[in-house]
Formats: structure tokens, sequence, C-alpha cells
């Protein structure tokens, strides 16, 4: 059985019948009473984003997960259509289970999480980060650089991102997939 000393960032935990993943933990300690361990978590299978808090040592149900590699087919009126790289299997999911849905293109590569005691998808995510072509953006004013001045760019996903004032139209851009962040400019 896991106890509160297994708490590490991303596990998952089934608590109150439901799943919560772990963003951020740590650990509380007072001269008179026993150490106290809380995280904040975010719900897996719901939108709740909570704070719990244990006594050190307590017991913790965590669910194993398999991270599977699918490819984003298309979005329709069902959800995001996704296929299993390995078995051709589709499946279509909802919006809510999709990390940054604007962000996606037709054909790329991305991982679903599953529940292996249910065998059921929890969510979906892309790799760490992604190349994607800017369609429009306005140009950058000359001299306006003493500071890190950025500007909104649509890349071909219809998604925006703001990017420095070097970045043009047709050019390739790295994005942080988490944050939906500018990172750099990829020589094609």
């Amino acid at each position: 059985m896991a106890t509160t000393a297994d708490i590490r960032n991303g596990i998952i935990l089934k608590l109150d019948n439901s799943l919560y993943s772990v963003i951020e933990f740590g650990q509380n300690k007072t001269a008179r009473s026993a150490a106290k361990v809380w995280a904040k978590l975010k719900g897996v299978d719901n939108t709740r984003s909570i704070e719990h808090t244990w006594n050190s040592g307590e017991n913790i149900y965590p669910v194993r997960v398999e991270k599977r590699p699918y490819q984003f087919l298309y979005k329709d009126d069902s959800g995001f259509n996704l296929m299993d790289t390995e078995s051709y299997e589709q499946i279509s999911l909802a919006e809510h289970m999709i990390d940054n849905p604007g962000l996606y293109k037709d054909g790329q590569e991305c991982f679903v999480m599953v529940n292996t005691e249910t065998e059921t998808p929890m969510s979906v995510e892309l790799p760490a980060n992604i190349v994607l072509q800017v369609t429009y953006s306005e140009p950058g004013v000359k001299g306006d650089t003493a500071t890190r001045t950025l500007k909104p760019a649509t890349v071909e996903t219809g998604a925006t991102v703001m990017v420095p004032l070097f970045v043009n139209e047709g050019e390739l851009i790295r994005i942080d997939s988490k944050t939906g962040a500018y990172m750099e400019r990829v020589k094609s």
C-alpha cells in the first residue's frame, strides 16, 4: 500500500471516488504536532481543483495510468477523433479531456492517458513541444526591440500565440504544448 511518502508531481490519486492529478505537494512540520502532507490536486475525471491534507504516513490510493500513442484525425460534433497507432482503433473524446485543444492539427501525434483498471481514457496531451506554421502576423515596428515586446500571431490550427516582433508569416515556430507559449523559430 502506498503512503504519503510516495506522493510525486503528476501521480494520479483516487480520493472520494474521483481521480485527481497531483500538481504540487509539500510538507508542514511543527514542533508540537505530527507532520502533515498537503497537495494541490486537479480533477482528471471532473473539472474540480482542490487542496487536500493528510497526516504523514497515511495511506493513499494511486491509480496506474498508461500513456499510449495516438494520432489526432479530426474534430467534429462528437468531439476529437483519435486513432491508436498500434491497433488502428478509433475513439472520440470530448473537448474538456484535451489539453490545449487549439494546438491540434490533423495527423498530429498525441498521447492518451488510460486508466488501466477500467481501460477508460482520462486525458489527452501533446508532446512537450510542437512545431506549427504562422499563418497571420502583423509586421513588427522597426526599432521597437529594447524590451521583450510580443505580438499576437495566428498559427495553422487557428490558435493565437504571442510571439516576438521578428517572427513573420510563413515561418515555423516551436510552441510549448503545456502553456501554449512561443519557444523559438525553427529553421526549415
